[in-house]
């Protein structure tokens, strides 16, 4: 079995990105794997790692993580917390009437600003999801390759979520926008003990991954039946 250890950001500027977001999550940034990094809070259980790249922004992110305040003033104040930190206001067709917030941090990713409330993240910490762009397949895969529990599987959208809770990770179903590239945001899986690097990556094939350059420089590059880079490292 795999942990999901680090979401992975590809950045031109990986210290300048990751003091926004250590700003935003009130995190200290340090350095894991020779990047900047902000270490797993406890209740999140994964951290975020950003590394040196110019990946060219070719559409929308496959994947983006969602922040859920717990009310209206925090939402706001998380919001213009984001806008003094370098965050921009997206329009992604949310109309006006949105109650969530779309932002695009400083390299232009997004992110959502949530509204309070609501059953689906009902439990989740404030990182409550990283919404991803993928048919039901993408999300059986992950729940096997991670041993999480589906929690959402209906009309096409899948979740999956860790049994000891923590964010989730969620998937649209169709449509599916077309990936013109390697994506800016993958995730990092390391063998839990005592499985072996070689072992998981086999394993993960069998579920239907396949071996790519995913720009791994410490682990082993995959990609998710929906294509989507992921990296495995010891």
């Amino acid at each position: 079995m795999c942990e999901l250890i680090a979401l992975t950001v590809v950045s031109p500027d990986p210290e300048g990105l990751a003091g926004f977001w250590g700003g935003l999550l009130g995190q200290a940034v340090t350095i894991e794997r020779g990047a900047p990094s902000l270490l797993a809070l406890s209740e999140v259980g994964f951290g975020l790692r950003f590394v040196a790249g110019a990946a060219e922004k070719w559409g929308p992110n496959q994947m983006h993580p969602d922040l859920r305040p717990t009310s209206l003033h925090e939402q706001a104040s998380t919001v213009h917390h984001a806008l003094e930190l370098g965050a921009r206001h997206l329009d992604v067709g949310q109309g006006p009437d949105a109650e969530q917030v779309v932002l695009a941090d400083p390299d232009g990713n997004e992110l959502c600003i949530l509204e309070p409330g609501g059953s689906f993240l009902a439990g989740c910490p404030f990182f409550s999801s990283l919404a991803g762009d993928g048919l039901a397949e993408v999300g059986y895969f992950w729940r096997d390759a991670l041993g999480w529990s589906l929690v959402w599987d209906q009309d096409g959208e899948t979740a999956v979520q860790a049994p000891t809770g923590g964010p989730k990770l969620t998937w649209g179903g169709e449509p599916v926008a077309p990936k013109f590239g390697r994506n800016r945001l993958h995730l990092d899986l390391t063998p839990s003990a005592p499985s072996t690097t070689a072992a998981e990556v086999e394993r993960l094939s069998a579920l239907g991954a396949s071996r790519v350059d995913a720009g791994c420089a410490d682990g082993v590059g995959m990609a998710d039946p929906g294509g989507n880079e992921l990296c495995v490292v010891g």
